[in-house]
């Protein structure tokens, strides 16, 4: 749960890299927290079917929207790409090349975007793959 409220907190963070986890952690949480909505939508009678979506989905949408397309670009950021190619997500079929691109590894030490947000994990000199705050790194 602290790396969906971590990108939240960097609600229109730009700048930087975001490593697998955080993306994919944040992005679970949103189709679970989407899906929780859609059936409250329904049982409260909010669900608008030509649209697809009901009040408390559509509210929680914008909401998210903007730290969604921001921890997009801090990914791509870590794979070594720039932030326009979040942009394929407008485009037919963009969002499954959108979800490969997220899939791959990030560089590894600092690319053009800052600094391996992975570095801090593995400081503590134990090389164990445990970061020092003692949770897992993963």
């Amino acid at each position: 749960m602290n790396w969906y409220i971590d990108v939240l907190k960097k609600y229109a963070v730009f700048k930087g890299r975001a490593r697998r986890k955080e993306y994919w952690i944040f992005i679970v949480f949103n189709m679970f927290f989407s899906l929780v909505l859609s059936q409250a939508d329904q049982m409260l009678g909010f669900y608008d079917a030509k649209m697809g979506i009901g009040t408390l989905g559509m509210i929680y949408a914008a909401v998210v929207f903007l730290p969604t397309l921001a921890v997009t670009v801090r990914r791509l950021h870590d794979t070594d790409r720039t932030g326009w190619w979040a942009l394929l997500g407008v485009v037919p079929l963009g969002v499954i090349a959108l979800l490969i691109l997220q899939a791959f590894d990030g560089t590894k030490g600092d690319n053009r975007f800052g600094p391996d947000p992975k570095a801090d994990d593995f400081s503590n000199g134990d090389n164990n793959g445990s970061p020092k705050d003692g949770t897992f790194a993963g």
